[in-house]
């Protein structure tokens, strides 16, 4: 039964990692650029959910919400500040080290307005816990709600892309963007709202994630970001699919690993598993659907 709970806390915590993958995958599939601010969007709507509970004492749901649209608008103004303007820069070192820099600034922002003292995250999730084998396996209503949340997310995604005129125009970006604009789709437009899914699909992660671990500081996105863009790039960089199947089975090593080697090991255990699979196969698990899937 242990390994059952393992092995389902590992699907859990990979579907977080999966949800924050998809804003990776999707901004490198269409804008060719890393965002690696994105893990910190994720702290963002976490404060952004604390503070309307405990603060303002907004209904959870309500605060959900707005967290979520306020990322989607956080989103849209990191791309047009920060990123389009170095677009078409000479070398890709300038967004990669742009975004370095403003993962940095929102952290130090963070440590400014709340400080970097550990906040307890409030109970914003509340479901029942499901009790299996006679109450020898119980899973929580957050584990449940994250695996369900993670396959409609991508479901919904999936059928964005595939059957929307907005999903289609994100496909012809990714291919050719100046073919894209000269076909007289918005290429600005498109990359924007790119950037404002992943966004808003991150604020969601954050509240999942810290349900589920009940702690929240500035840093908090920071390795979870970090981990999401191993998954990406795990199951094939720009691959949708590629992010979920890379999503969970990271989670999965992680928790084994901290479950049967060391916990203190765990996260080293998840990046030496990474170098092996681009050792052998360097594009990642659905690395040929790269260009075929956003």
């Amino acid at each position: 039964m242990s390994f059952i709970s393992y092995l389902i806390n590992g699907i859990s915590l990979g579907s977080v990692y999966a949800i924050i993958a998809l804003g990776y995958t999707m901004v490198y599939g269409i804008a060719k650029m890393l965002n690696f601010a994105h893990g910190d969007v994720i702290m963002v709507g976490a404060y952004i959910v604390l503070t309307c509970v405990t603060g303002a004492g907004l209904n959870p749901i309500v605060a959900i919400i707005i967290a979520t649209i306020a990322c989607t608008i956080f989103g849209i103004v990191i791309e047009g500040v920060a990123y389009r303007p170095l677009r078409n820069a000479a070398s890709p070192l300038a967004v990669l080290i742009t975004a370095i820099g403003v993962s940095y600034l929102l952290q130090n922002l963070a440590l400014l307005i709340f400080g970097s003292n550990t906040k307890s995250f409030p109970e914003v999730i509340k479901l029942p816990n499901l009790k299996l084998a006679g109450g020898k396996l119980t899973i929580t209503g957050t584990t449940i709600l994250t695996i369900v949340l993670c396959i409609v997310i991508m479901a919904g995604l999936m059928l964005f892309i595939n059957k929307t005129k907005a999903g289609q125009a994100m496909l012809a970006v990714s291919e050719d963007k100046g073919a894209a604009q000269l076909m007289g789709i918005n290429v600005n437009k498109t990359i924007s709202m790119t950037f404002a899914i992943g966004s808003a699909l991150a604020a969601i992660a954050g509240v999942l994630l810290c349900s589920a671990y009940p702690s929240l500081t500035p840093y908090t996105g920071s390795m979870p970001g970090i981990k999401a863009f191993v998954a990406a790039v795990f199951g094939g960089i720009g691959s949708v699919p590629g992010a979920l199947i890379g999503g969970i089975i990271l989670g999965i090593i992680e928790i084994l690993g901290k479950a049967y080697i060391s916990s203190q090991l765990a996260d080293a255990i998840v990046f030496a598993v990474l170098i092996v699979v681009l050792l052998v196969k360097p594009t990642g698990i659905l690395g040929k659907n790269i260009q075929e899937k956003v």
